[in-house]
């Protein structure tokens, strides 16, 4: 009877010149607002957990996150790729973007700490980065310096102990800091620099050396809002979800520090 009535219905509305679809009206009842975020790919792990709770309790809201390193994505964002948020693993990329006007609101959210990994069967010792310039290291991943700020990080770093040029001829270049880390786990280098959050989520690496902060600029990660975003609400939500007590207890349990 049900069934009946509901059809007699549906005839009366397309009489009416009513369109009706069932299909995409359920469609456009379940659409998601896309937030795109565009982070450094030594966020991946702590930003998806994040993602899967923030999505729990905004059901209309979808994180889609570009992971890269920062390099690569401020060039993105200065050549109009679509973006609602950009979280940088350096101060460098961040400023260059809100000095070209392209970010709004924006906050140093975390800190880290640059480490030497090297596999978790190696039996070499570093007691200091000039170490590296000993036979038992004969590849040496780092990031790209231009594009990398754990490059950037680890050429200072170099410099500042005089040996920089003498490594040129171990040094392996890599597109972001996750590649220096897969580098290492599969022994296709000898040691690596990598930040502290990184080394923690391998159980292919350990940790041989922490590179003391003094011989490197301030390792921070800002975070801002792109002014081209086409949801600068639903943008701002998560931008301050971020600096939450939930959100922040899920960064330090990664190991990030807190500014």
């Amino acid at each position: 009877m049900l069934k009946k009535w509901i059809m007699s219905l549906l005839v009366l509305l397309m009489a009416a010149g009513l369109s009706v679809d069932p299909v995409g009206d359920a469609e456009a009842a379940t659409k998601k607002t896309e937030i795109i975020i565009s982070a450094a790919a030594s966020l991946k792990d702590s930003l998806d957990e994040i993602a899967a709770l923030y999505e729990k309790k905004h059901p209309g809201i979808r994180l889609v996150f570009n992971y890269a390193a920062s390099g690569t994505l401020q060039k993105q964002i200065e050549q109009g790729a679509p973006a609602d948020l950009f979280f940088s693993a350096g101060d460098k990329q961040m400023n260059v973007l809100v000095d070209q006007g392209l970010i709004g609101d924006h906050k140093k959210l975390l800190k880290n700490q640059l480490v030497v990994v090297v596999p978790s069967d190696s039996q070499a010792k570093l007691t200091s980065i000039t170490a590296l310039t000993a036979p038992a290291f004969k590849r040496i991943a780092i990031g790209q310096p231009e594009s990398v700020p754990a490059g950037q990080y680890a050429q200072q770093s170099l410099e500042a102990k005089k040996v920089w040029d003498r490594l040129q001829g171990k040094l392996v270049f890599t597109k972001d800091v996750r590649q220096v880390l897969s580098y290492v786990e599969t022994g296709n280098v000898d040691a690596g620099f990598v930040y502290k959050t990184d080394a923690l989520t391998s159980s292919k690496v350990k940790i041989a050396l922490a590179v003391g902060a003094h011989v490197h600029k301030p390792i921070q990660y800002p975070a801002g809002i792109v002014k081209d975003t086409k949801h600068p609400e639903e943008a701002k939500a998560f931008y301050s979800y971020l600096q939450t007590r939930e959100a922040r207890s899920i960064f330090t349990s990664y190991g990030f520090l807190l500014p």
